[in-house]
């Protein structure tokens, strides 16, 4: 298993929860909350890209 996995879980519990929030609450704008969502989604994939390229140096350096 990728050691990763469970600080993704860990991760992903309070965003999770401050989505719901965002979603359930009548004073928060729709856009506010897409906005939220679009840019936890970028920012997966930037740690995403990070993560793999940081593996490959490691892997590289190594042997």
């Amino acid at each position: 298993m990728n050691p990763l996995t469970p600080i993704l879980i860990l991760l992903l519990l309070p965003i999770t929860a401050i989505c719901a929030v965002l979603y359930t609450d009548t004073g928060i704008e729709p856009a506010l909350f897409w906005a939220t969502v679009k840019t936890f989604i970028v920012l997966f994939i930037v740690a995403g890209g990070l993560s793999f390229v940081a593996s490959r140096l490691a892997a590289r350096a190594e042997g």
